[in-house]
């Protein structure tokens, strides 16, 4: 099963709040709804072992079929128009890593 994990920021202008609404109104419904897409969580990051928080939000996309998900929604309207308003809402050097679950 593959995994992308996105560690990112919030934009200055977008508050907790404002996101989390955003997220369970919006964001979550529709990942959850394509269809190689099992599961998406949502961690809000509140503390660190070394102190530092370089990211306070880490989205996780449990997928059951990459190549679904990189060649069909990737590109797809749907897709690319949440990707088009997720990016105002927060900071530009956000980090997305895609793997394969090892245990």
């Amino acid at each position: 099963m593959a995994k992308e994990v996105i560690f990112y920021n919030l934009a200055p202008h977008v508050t907790d709040e404002q996101y989390k609404e955003y997220v369970v109104n919006e964001k979550g419904p529709l990942l959850e709804s394509f269809e190689s897409v099992n599961k998406f969580t949502l961690v809000k990051i509140s503390h660190s072992v070394k102190g530092e928080i370089p990211y306070k939000y880490v989205g996780i996309l449990d997928i059951n079929n990459l190549a679904d998900f990189t060649q069909n929604v990737i590109p797809s309207e749907k897709f690319q128009g949440f990707l088009a308003k997720w990016s105002t809402m927060v900071q530009p050097d956000f980090h997305s890593l895609i793997g394969e679950e090892v245990f």
